[in-house]
């Protein structure tokens, strides 16, 4: 019998650098308890009948944007607390870059609006599965849309709703368990630590699970053509069009995708990279290609420049609070219109009616003409600017990525409009074409290696700021840098609460061929952790300049000696000081792979729903022209009849 080894790090109170104490996960349990009971009442009283509240709240939001009532609440409810999720992400973001880590999930106050946003998404999902009630006389199922999944004998819940509670547990599940990793790996401090990608990954693809509640709905209703050959419903308005209100419900939609696919991209928006600054052109690029064409494609004409502009006021809102009322560093956000002018320019042609041909066109020009586009604003607002050195390297990365991205959007757009798919063989080339262009990318951008250079630092003492000692330097390296290369710099962070935000970036000067100067005094001592920074092309490290003592890691103070030289360092062993030097690498690596996984797996749940709306869509045409639908229980499989009228004009 195998003998099953517990780590000693569950079992233990954690240290200061390792995990929440248990009191507060304690806490955060019961809370979590004590919400999905309430919810469980009020899906009992309502599904008794015994409230009513909720129904008259729901029809009214379904009159509002014209969706059935259990489309139109979850998705008024979905905006709200996105929007709320993602402040709380921000700030969060913002008070590590500023002030550090911090000694539980409670202790920030960031992390209340991420869990409030996150818990409402997922009752969100939870009230599209509850909202519909079976009326008398009527059959199992009927009131849940045409794609309903059965729960109980007498218990239908919208494919849709099930997805956006999928999408809101997994993000949550995220936040216990990244205590586990790091009371076991220690406090990762990036973006993209595993159980962090599951909260962002969470929220992130939860947009994609209501425009499929969104378009589930639009084909709940019977339509038919008024003697123009209009789709109208029963009330004689059309749908899907004439109506403000479901464009701005879409285009807000589209808004929201542009906001959660750019997530992946926010440590570069703060100007704190752990990693190669490839990556950056490369995330933009792909998420705004599959954002916008969606946007474009579903909403109609007018909705990808609309998103753009939308997503940039929350986020520069949102920039702005955390800035000046919350006193932490300010972050950039990336603007896309560059990629949003051009798929509306696109649209107007007749591509726009070859919906995979469309998203690999609007790829491609992304990932080139996007690319020179999307660094003009890069270049003029970003802390650490696209420079020349790493076009080609971006290229070859930004647009295959791009490509596949806008052609994994188009289909999309295919499935939720209840266009025909292609054969079953071509779209799973697709998707696996999506993970190995990924694959492929995020190996060749984490494939790097520390320089062999050595920089020797003269300082020079400068005008405290706000009681922060401060210095300036002259820095001699042993060898040349290519004056294009990603970035010499200086950054300091997590200060702590001052002027300064517990944030600096300072790109240095270059005097000679191997001399650089600071154009501005940074900060040293307290608890700032200041480093000089190199990246040229896979060469990347770092010379500590001053780290505190932190006892919580057992850690020593580390000062930099005027005009003795330093070899560089890898980066990620100054940026990520917190993490353990002694967990296990194997481990690490399977927990990732289960991280992994599990998104992999949502993914395709998300195009297992995607394709049973395409079949729920069709058989609406279906009907609406008079043809037989064929109603095998196959979730949408090719055999579906082929709906008329789907390659028209987007509306």
């Amino acid at each position: 019998m195998d003998t099953v080894v517990v780590h000693p790090g569950l079992l233990l109170a954690a240290d200061e650098g390792g995990g929440a104490a248990l009191d507060q996960v304690a806490l955060m349990t019961a809370i979590a308890g004590v919400i999905s009971a309430g919810l469980g009442l009020i899906a009992y009283l309502h599904r008794t009948r015994k409230i009513t509240w909720l129904q008259t709240f729901a029809e009214f939001a379904g009159r509002l944007f014209r969706r059935p009532p259990w489309v139109a609440l979850p998705s008024l409810l979905f905006t709200t607390t996105i929007i709320t999720a993602m402040f709380g992400f921000i700030w969060d973001v913002s008070l590590h870059i500023g002030r550090g880590r911090d000694s539980g999930p409670l202790a920030n106050p960031a992390h209340y609006f991420i869990l409030f946003g996150l818990f409402f998404l997922f009752i969100g999902g939870v009230l599209a599965m509850i909202l519909p009630r079976e009326e008398e006389g009527t059959p199992p199922g009927s009131q849940s849309g045409r794609i309903p999944v059965k729960i109980t004998r007498t218990w239908y819940a919208p494919t849709g709703g099930i997805l956006i509670a999928t999408a809101g547990l997994y993000a949550l599940i995220g936040f216990p368990l990244d205590d586990v990793w790091h009371r076991i790996f220690g406090q990762d401090v990036t973006l993209w630590g595993p159980t962090h990608l599951m909260l962002i990954g969470g929220a992130g693809l939860s947009l994609l699970a209501i425009i499929i509640l969104d378009w589930e709905g639009a084909a709940a209703p019977k339509l038919h053509r008024d003697d123009a050959g209009e789709l109208v419903g029963e009330d004689g308005r059309p749908p899907g069009r004439g109506s403000f209100m479901v464009w701005f419900g879409r285009a807000m939609m589209a808004a929201g995708l542009v906001i959660g696919m750019s997530v992946y991209q926010v440590e570069f928006d703060f100007g704190v990279q752990q990693f190669r600054a490839v990556f950056h052109p490369t995330l933009m690029l792909a998420a705004g290609v599959f954002a916008l064409v969606i946007a474009r494609l579903l909403a109609g004409r007018g909705a990808a420049l609309f998103a753009v502009l939308a997503a940039a006021i929350i986020r520069e809102v949102i920039a702005w609070i955390v800035w000046v009322p919350a006193e932490a560093p300010h972050s950039d956000f990336p603007l896309y219109l560059g990629i949003a002018i051009i798929v509306e320019i696109l649209a107007l042609t007749p591509l726009v009616h070859r919906r995979l041909l469309f998203g690999t066109v609007a790829g491609v020009l992304a990932g080139t003409l996007g690319f020179f586009l999307e660094r003009i604003w890069v270049n003029a607002v970003f802390p650490i600017p696209w420079n020349h050195g790493f076009n080609t390297e971006a290229l070859l990365m930004a647009i295959p990525s791009a490509t596949i991205s806008g052609l994994v959007a188009a289909l999309f757009v295919v499935a939720v409009r209840g266009e025909e798919l292609p054969r079953p063989a071509i779209r799973r080339g697709i998707m696996v074409g999506f993970v190995a262009i990924a694959a492929i990318v995020t190996a060749n951008g984490l494939t790097y290696h520390t320089p062999d250079l050595t920089a020797t630092v003269t300082f020079a003492d400068a005008a405290e700021d706000d009681g922060n000692t401060m210095r300036t330097a002259t820095i001699e390296l042993s060898r040349e840098i290519p004056d294009d290369a990603e970035w010499v710099q200086v950054m300091a962070w997590q200060g702590g609460e001052s002027e300064l935000r517990g944030l600096h970036i300072d790109t240095l000067r270059k005097v000679g061929p191997t001399t650089y100067e600071t154009t501005k005094p940074f900060p040293v001592g307290g608890t700032w952790k200041t480093l000089l920074r190199v990246q040229n092309g896979k060469e990347m490290g770092a010379v500590p300049l001053f780290l505190p003592a932190d006892p919580g890691i057992d850690a020593t103070e580390v000062v930099a000696a005027s005009g003795q030289p330093y070899p560089f360092q890898q980066e990620l062993s100054i940026l990520q000081r917190e993490r353990k030097a002694d967990a296990s690498a194997l481990a690490f690596g399977m927990a990732s792979l289960v991280v992994l996984a599990c998104t992999l797996a949502f993914i395709w749940l998300l195009g297992w729903g995607a394709v049973r709306v395409n079949r729920a869509r069709r058989e609406q045409m279906a009907e609406v022209d008079g043809e037989p639908a064929d109603q095998r229980a196959d979730d949408g499989g090719d055999s579906a009849p082929r709906a008329r009228h789907t390659t028209g004009h987007t509306r």
